[in-house]
């Protein structure tokens, strides 16, 4: 193989690529080992440059690790007890049959906000004291627009809503359904007793 002389942009990339690289320490001298030094032809050096480049873009892009925010339903199996522990138990197995209900599913946030506050109140003031409201479980794909879609909004907005006045001075406990009343795209909502 005949070896020819660099151009001068090439000694220049050279030089560039040399400046960025460390040395490889690999515990030994290659002539301690009897290694001779081998000639890189021109396929080996594109591989190798090219094997390098994608080691480099992988050291420069950041963590893609995702870090797990507790759910919805996490949220709501920590909160601690409100109720009698036998009635929560009941419900909870979907033995207590719901006396009122709202449908929100496909309903957006500003929609749904005001139709939950009223459906609330208006139960807690009749006296009810178990509802059941269906959120939906959410859509399953993001529309790929600009801004990410959280699955499921209304199912993780609800709780929130839930806890903040003036519906959280109605609400006693907040529970996933049980699955014959809708289970993750629902939740059973007991009502405190109208003073």
């Amino acid at each position: 193989m005949m070896s020819r002389k660099l151009r001068p942009d090439e000694l220049d990339l050279w030089r560039k690529v040399a400046e960025r690289t460390e040395r490889l320490d690999l515990g030994f001298r290659p002539e301690s080992v009897g290694l001779e030094p081998q000639v890189i032809t021109a396929p080996k050096r594109k591989k190798l440059i090219e094997t390098l480049v994608q080691q480099d873009r992988r050291k420069s892009q950041p963590s893609t690790r995702v870090i797990r925010q507790p759910s919805v339903s996490d949220d709501l199996r920590s909160a601690p007890l409100q109720m009698d522990r036998k009635a929560f138990d009941q419900m909870k197995r979907g033995k207590i049959r719901p006396e009122g209900r709202i449908d929100l599913h496909g309903m957006t946030l500003d929609r749904a906000h005001p139709a939950l506050t009223r459906f609330i109140l208006s139960a807690h003031s009749s006296g009810k004291r178990l509802v059941l409201v269906i959120t939906g479980k959410g859509k399953s794909r993001d529309d790929g627009g600009p801004i990410p879609v959280r699955f499921g909004v209304l199912r993780h907005q609800v709780p929130q809503w839930l806890g903040m006045q003036p519906l959280s001075s109605a609400v006693m406990q907040i529970t996933q359904a049980h699955d014959r009343h809708g289970g993750g795209g629902a939740y059973y909502v007991y009502l405190r007793k109208p003073r």
